[in-house]
């Protein structure tokens, strides 16, 4: 497995990924701020929540890169499709399993089913994680395909 290539190509496909998705954000793409989404999990400061979003997201997205490596190790095959699959594998777990979870051990995101009590400061991501703005699950899907891309052009199989 190329463990140099994962350990810093790891970093910059999750870095092309997060620039990718901050441009779509500030382009009014989405709404969602997955640093402040991860970061909030640990501190209420939003300031601060994205620092240390972001750093999570940073090693979130190195265990992924690990996975992609092995799986093209295990393939005896890192080409750009084969990442951009990967990467759309990617991407539908995360927008119909890990979103979908994630009100449910998030301290500070309200549930589908909370009320007018609820004090939580982040609403749920919805189904798709459309609640963040009709175009999020394109934006997702492009970014995370550019992850893959970036991994498959990167990475050596074996």
């Amino acid at each position: 497995m190329d463990w140099a290539g994962w350990a810093l190509f790891g970093l910059v496909a999750t870095v092309a990924l997060t620039a990718t998705l901050i441009s779509a954000q500030l382009a009014g793409l989405t709404r969602l701020d997955l640093p402040l989404v991860l970061g909030t999990i640990v501190t209420e400061d939003p300031d601060r929540a994205r620092v240390i979003g972001f750093l999570i997201h940073l090693c979130a997205g190195q265990g992924f890169a690990l996975g992609y490596a092995a799986a093209f190790a295990l393939l005896h095959r890192a080409t750009w499709w084969l990442g951009a699959v990967f990467g759309l594998l990617h991407v539908g777990i995360a927008l119909t399993v890990i979103l979908p979870l994630l009100p449910g051990v998030h301290p500070r995101m309200a549930s589908q089913r909370a009320g007018p009590a609820s004090t939580a400061v982040l609403e749920p991501p919805g189904v798709f994680a459309l609640n963040y703005g009709y175009q999020t699950p394109v934006v997702a899907v492009l970014v995370h395909v550019v992850y893959g891309i970036v991994l498959g052009l990167l990475l050596r199989a074996g």
